[in-house]
């Protein structure tokens, strides 16, 4: 690998405290509410399917929001979220699993783990609709690979988001048979974020797998742009939280009506 491609200390940061996280204390069995279907519902609605994220911080946003992350959760469904995404790594991002608990309970639509798992362990500290599995973290961390991991979470009952940044990791992804891809517009190397990253991986996603735009997504015109470049859906945290969450989830969700 080149000294170039090497994580961001703050990356690195994140992957050493997954390498160190436990898993739950027995195997999960999850009755999964389907994305792909909230998507459509949402499309058929006339809003953009947004898996809008629950946030506390992380180490590319200066500060923390301290509500409730239950009332945060019910303020982006009635914006129009299509989905929810739950931060439950403690360390950099100020989740928790009881966090992921207590949203999917409030909630009737697809909740996302937004975790870094390594390990099959992992997958059972909390029941969710979505898991999420980064090919670059799983690479680094040289631990359990991703094939092996799709399944072990396919066999649990979750649907999976297989995380990639670009062309040869989104075909790791593709033969390891993901059938939902998020493609991250942030550099794990630089942190910098460039929604072109979106619009060079796209063209090569088949059109049976599920696509979803991550990362940089702020305006209406940036909802534009990642819809036209073939996104089914867009994971948006930042955008969403800083500030009045259902207006702002509103706002994303209605963004395509207002061009």
């Amino acid at each position: 690998m080149d000294a170039n491609d090497e994580i961001a200390p703050a990356v690195e940061s994140i992957l050493a405290a997954a390498r160190e996280r436990g898993g739950g204390g027995e195997r999960l069995s999850v009755a999964a509410r389907d994305l792909q279907a909230a998507f459509a519902a949402a499309e058929a609605d006339d809003r953009v399917p947004v898996i809008a994220e629950v946030k506390p911080t992380s180490p590319t946003t200066d500060g923390e929001r301290a509500d409730d992350p239950v009332e945060l959760a019910e303020q982006m469904v009635a914006g129009g979220a299509a989905a929810l995404s739950v931060l439950t790594e403690p360390e950099h991002f100020g989740g928790s699993s009881e966090n992921l608990r207590r949203v999917r309970e409030a909630v009737d639509v697809p909740v996302l783990r937004k975790d870094f798992v390594l390990r099959e362990e992992q997958l059972d500290a909390v029941a969710a609709d979505v898991v999420l599995l980064i090919v670059r973290f799983l690479e680094e961390a040289d631990t359990d690979d991703l094939p092996d991991l799709l399944e072990a979470a396919r066999e649990r009952g979750f649907q999976v988001l297989v995380e990639v940044h670009d062309a040869a990791e989104l075909q790791q992804a593709l033969d390891a048979g993901a059938d939902i891809v998020g493609v991250n517009n942030r550099d794990l190397a630089r942190l910098d974020v460039d929604l072109g990253t979106f619009e060079r991986v796209a063209p090569d996603v088949p059109d049976d797998v599920t696509l979803i735009a991550e990362s940089g997504i702020g305006t209406a015109d940036d909802v534009t742009r990642m819809r036209q470049a073939g996104a089914d859906g867009l994971l948006i945290g930042s955008a969403i939280m800083d500030g009045p969450v259902e207006a702002n989830t509103a706002r994303l969700t209605n963004a395509e009506g207002e061009t």
